[in-house]
């Protein structure tokens, strides 16, 4: 896939209060946070819910269970990713029966990861709730999933990508809109 054209949408501040901005209205709508499990979707959702269960804690002083999961054998286009995807470890070291689960994805595109990630948590019991946080939420569903939580809605076009970069994994805190040809 070649790439053209890159426009920044949010730098590193804007990222940093994007995410503190959601911490606050998922403490808001739970009112508290005693309940709550954060499972990220790999990878970059990880790393965002890491983030949100920081800021939780400063704000609410509860320590806010993390889990990561990855979706790669529920998705429904596994076969179209690659002959032999690479699963890499899913890590949910508590039990999710009868909890809030913060499910966390950097992206909400089509529905298509969510509804892997709801398939795959159902795997590990069955929760109280599950709630969806998303850092960009671009649009363009194929399923009817929507997010409770959204740090920014972006309006893209199917020849554009959303690109995530999170210092965990990046080195840089940004986000920015590449047109693909």
């Amino acid at each position: 896939m070649e790439t053209q054209q890159k426009k920044f949408l949010v730098n590193e501040k804007e990222v940093n209060r994007i995410i503190t901005r959601m911490a606050h209205e998922i403490i808001e709508k739970n009112h508290g946070a005693k309940e709550l499990c954060i499972i990220g979707i790999r990878t970059r959702g990880v790393y965002v819910g890491e983030r949100l269960a920081n800021i939780i804690k400063k704000i609410e002083n509860v320590e806010v269970p993390v889990g990561i999961l990855d979706i790669t054998l529920y998705r429904d286009d596994v076969d179209s990713i690659d002959k032999q995807p690479i699963v890499k470890e899913t890590d949910i070291p508590f039990d999710i029966t009868n909890k809030k689960i913060l499910l966390v994805d950097d992206v909400l595109f089509t529905g298509r990861s969510t509804r892997a990630a709801l398939d795959a948590i159902m795997d590990f019991g069955r929760p109280k709730e599950i709630q969806l946080a998303v850092l960009i939420d671009r649009g363009h569903r194929e399923l009817p999933i929507q997010a409770d939580f959204v740090g920014k809605k972006v309006f893209t076009s199917l020849k554009e990508i959303v690109e995530v970069n999170l210092k965990e994994i990046d080195n840089i805190d940004q986000i920015k809109i590449v047109n693909i040809k």
